[in-house]
């Protein structure tokens, strides 16, 4: 019987894990989460502050249906919380990796479309 890893008391920012087939699978799960426009400028604005879905949707430019409904997914997929604030449900994205991994692709998306040249 193996023992289960003790988790750090201080959460690492890179975990040096050879992905296996799990890993992928939820990565995998995320990457399709964030390759619709809006759900990743939702999350874009959810790694700025936390908002509720009439601030979201009159920031993203799309109609509160199609905001409620992403949102939805990613709560769904866990990628994003929410807390009740009186009768208004808040979202915050969920982790510090996501937040830096939505970034990160849009520093990169910044960097094909302004032709930037890159850096390490």
């Amino acid at each position: 019987m193996s023992k289960a890893k003790p988790l750090p008391a201080t959460p690492s920012l890179t975990h040096p894990v050879a992905p296996d087939e799990a890993r992928l699978d939820v990565a995998t799960e995320t990457f399709r989460m964030l390759s619709d426009p809006t759900r990743l400028h939702i999350l874009w604005m959810l790694t700025e502050a936390e908002a509720d879905v009439s601030a979201l949707t009159e920031a993203s430019g799309a109609s509160r249906t199609a905001v409620s409904q992403h949102l939805a997914k990613l709560r769904f997929t866990g990628l994003v919380d929410t807390r009740r604030e009186g009768r208004r449900i808040i979202y915050r994205i969920r982790d510090g990796h996501l937040a830096r991994l939505v970034r990160e692709g849009l520093n990169h998306a910044d960097h094909v479309v302004t032709g930037e040249p890159s850096h390490e």
